[in-house]
């Protein structure tokens, strides 16, 4: 495409610039709680859980608990509980810090796309300052548990009109970052204690937030 921009960061805004790992975790603990008074933990979350399909984990767990409960009602329901949490949640992680990060990159020609799950209506206010020719706002409604697949990538650079290769991946799991080498990209990844136990390597920088110095490492990375 002639239009494409030359290069690019997709932010996974719940799980890298806020702790959507853990907000993820405590909405499944009480779901499963209230569903069928299902036990839930770390253990059993990164043993069924984590990187996979939420039916895909759900139906293993349930097979394991012996709940009678339909592990697709229970995937989609899940979803939406923690759409509705992200709704609430997601305002109030843009904070100073991001902001800067944004702003250093876009200012460097940069296209930042902060990409989440939560309904693009009821979180806009807060970004709409930042959007502009180099900011944009995107939805991904994936369907895996704390973490983006490959084709996830691929996808919003698709509709960014970024290219995969000049593209790096700001990503909250080393599931993320797994995924971003699948889809030929670069990534940074940000590390919170709920997932520190995952597998970050391949990863092109770690870092524990995102802020200006986090936007030039970015930078660096795309030798921009």
């Amino acid at each position: 495409m002639a239009d494409t921009v030359s290069k690019g960061i997709i932010v996974e805004f719940d799980f890298a610039a806020m702790d959507g790992a853990t907000l993820l975790y405590e909405v499944t603990k009480n779901f499963l709680s209230a569903l069928d008074n299902i036990p839930f933990d770390e253990r059993i979350e990164a043993q069924h859980l984590a990187g996979g399909n939420y039916q895909g984990g759900l139906a293993e767990y349930f097979a394991a608990v012996k709940t009678k409960k339909l592990a697709s009602k229970a995937a989609k329901d899940l979803s939406a509980a923690f759409v509705d949490a992200l709704n609430e949640a997601v305002p109030k992680a843009v904070t100073p810090s991001f902001r800067n990060f944004v702003s250093v990159a876009a200012a460097k020609g940069v296209k930042v796309v902060i990409s989440t799950r939560a309904e693009l209506a009821k979180v806009v206010e807060p970004f709409a300052p930042m959007i502009g020719d180099n900011v944009a706002l995107y939805q991904e409604t994936s369907a895996t548990y704390g973490s983006l697949k490959w084709d996830a990538w691929r996808r919003a650079c698709a509709m960014n009109r970024l290219r995969n290769f000049s593209t790096l991946a700001v990503t909250g799991s080393g599931f993320g970052v797994k995924s971003a080498l699948l889809a030929g990209m670069g990534s940074l990844a940000v590390v919170s204690p709920h997932v520190a136990y995952q597998d970050f390597g391949g990863a092109d920088e770690v870092v524990t937030e995102l802020n200006s110095a986090a936007a030039r490492a970015a930078l660096d990375i795309l030798r921009v």
